[in-house]
């Protein structure tokens, strides 16, 4: 039997790449938040170029009471000195109509001086797409620009992937910027990449797919968890990118293997990888856990330092 054949999708060359990076927060190993360690991590995203993100995934924002996620909006707030930032809007453990929550945490997170970007609820991804596609027209009509979010039930299982037509709808509402798309899987995310292109070209998709950052060639720009492993290389692929420098696939294949390695399942445990990379590059003081959240085996240390190692050596090349 011959395979089918289909054309190749061309890739969108010598394109400035707009990188968010989903910052991790770290922890003592008494429980606590290390929000020394967490100030080390911001500065480090945003002295690479890409801009951080707050309360997501990667900073546990489904563990966080309301307090504590509002804690680290205002310790977020504290250092960004009016620099850029994006914080995740979390609304699953609220009561009642989630369209009323997302309105006032909205208003709230955009006060803290970040963009934000609706995480999906229980209540939301359980409405037909019609009724969706309604509660984020309504949050549009604020007057604040926001971010919208698509998660595959691998990352948490209040998450969903919108039909196509859905998603179709949510790239025309004005006040919606972008889209964070993690499916992992690339068919899906192209879907997406072609009807942005006819509908709304300025309309931002952004990766989340950690098992294929590449997507970037093909138009989409990241939002991604990976990149809190190492955003000084991340920011260094994507200028290569804009440059036209084929050192882009050296380096990207070397945190591609970081992202395969630590993505594996069970995939909410990546978060102890993105924990012992950064202890292991001296960013955060160690790879201590939110007590709830999946673990690693130590062993795992030993593969990421050789990763790490492999990164920054092409990273002292380039210079």
């Amino acid at each position: 039997m011959k395979p089918k054949q289909m054309p190749l999708i061309p890739t969108k060359t010598r394109r400035e790449i707009h990188g968010i990076c989903a910052a991790y927060l770290p922890w003592k190993p008494v429980a606590k938040i290390d929000f020394d360690s967490y100030a080390m991590m911001l500065e480090s995203i945003w002295r690479s170029g890409l801009i951080p993100a707050v309360n997501m995934d990667t900073g546990f924002a489904n563990l966080l009471t309301d307090s504590q996620r509002r804690e680290v909006l205002q310790f977020a707030k504290s250092i960004a000195r009016g620099r850029p930032m994006v914080a995740g809007v979390f609304v699953d453990d609220l009561p009642g109509d989630c369209l009323p929550h997302y309105q006032r945490q909205l208003e709230l997170t955009a006060s803290f001086g970040a963009m934000p970007i609706l995480f999906q609820c229980r209540d939301l991804v359980q409405r037909s797409d019609h009724e969706i596609v309604f509660v984020y027209e309504q949050v549009g009509k604020m007057g604040i620009d926001y971010l919208g979010f698509e998660l595959g039930k691998m990352f948490a299982n209040f998450g969903a992937i919108y039909s196509i037509e859905c998603f179709t709808d949510l790239v025309m509402i004005p006040r919606l910027l972008g889209l964070k798309h993690s499916s992992l899987s690339r068919e899906l995310e192209w879907q997406r990449l072609e009807i942005r292109d006819a509908r709304r070209p300025e309309f931002r998709v952004y990766t989340g797919n950690d098992l294929a950052i590449d997507m970037v060639q093909w138009g989409s720009d990241y939002l991604l968890g990976l990149a809190a492993f190492y955003p000084e290389a991340f920011a260094m692929r994507d200028r290569f990118w804009q440059d036209g420098d084929r050192r882009f696939y050296e380096i990207n294949d070397a945190l591609q293997l970081l992202g395969g390695f630590s993505f594996r399942a069970p995939v909410p445990a990546y978060k102890h990888n993105a924990a012992m990379a950064l202890a292991l590059r001296g960013v955060i003081a160690c790879d201590a856990m939110h007590p709830d959240a999946p673990s690693r085996p130590p062993s795992d240390r030993d593969f990421i330092a050789m990763i790490i190692e492999r990164i920054e050596g092409l990273m002292r090349d380039a210079v």
